[in-house]
């Protein structure tokens, strides 16, 4: 597998300071496919109040535990589970945790909750490199519920499904359109942007 020298040195920056960096999500999916990773998504255990050692980041997102290397174009999140999604967008609280057991419950697909440890270890709960072999976008979890908490993931699997020549497994396109109501309480702006994204060959 390709190392991936931001990562290498950011991890060890972590580990130097006694924090743990994942590598995680459309990242890990978009490397072991072979595609250019365009943004670096990573994750840590870490809160962002221990991250002082990040130097000229960005903290406007701190509280939901996500904090922006501006000049790396990598933003660095820490481990967390979420609560029940209050309108069909945004989880009525954040609990940051240590454990990628944890974290990858919160996360939409198969695909995008794959971590890499500093050691290029692949860590999968959720049968991720399976789909991605098998080419499968499948939700996590209950199908149904996780569209209703946040209905953008209906776009968001067209998107990922036409870019990467995925096939949406059957009990997922089944509650995706039995739940195409649900894009009518979204924010059609929102709905514009992540369409958007379905014409960046790198996505």
């Amino acid at each position: 597998m390709e190392r991936l020298a931001l990562f290498d040195d950011l991890a060890k920056v972590y580990k130097d300071h006694g924090y743990r960096l994942y590598l995680v999500g459309g990242s890990v999916r978009d490397l072991l496919l072979g595609r250019p990773i365009e943004d670096f998504d990573f994750a840590t255990d870490a809160t962002p109040e221990e991250e002082t050692f990040l130097e000229g980041a960005d903290f406007s997102f701190a509280r939901f535990g996500s904090v922006h290397l501006r000049d790396k174009k990598a933003d660095v999140t820490t481990l967390r589970v979420e609560g029940p999604y209050k309108d069909h967008r945004h989880p009525s609280y954040v609990k940051f945790v240590k454990d990628p057991l944890e974290d990858y419950k919160r996360r939409d697909f198969t695909v995008n909750a794959m971590y890499l440890d500093s050691d290029y270890r692949l860590i999968d709960y959720a049968g991720g490199y399976s789909d991605l072999k098998d080419r499968l976008l499948r939700f996590i979890g209950d199908p149904t519920k996780r569209i209703k908490e946040d209905p953008l993931r209906i776009i968001r699997a067209y998107r990922f499904a036409q870019n990467l020549r995925f096939t949406i497994e059957p009990v997922s396109l089944k509650a995706i359109e039995s739940n195409l109501s649900l894009l009518n309480r979204l924010n059609p702006d929102k709905i514009k942007e992540e369409e958007r994204k379905g014409y960046r060959a790198t996505e």
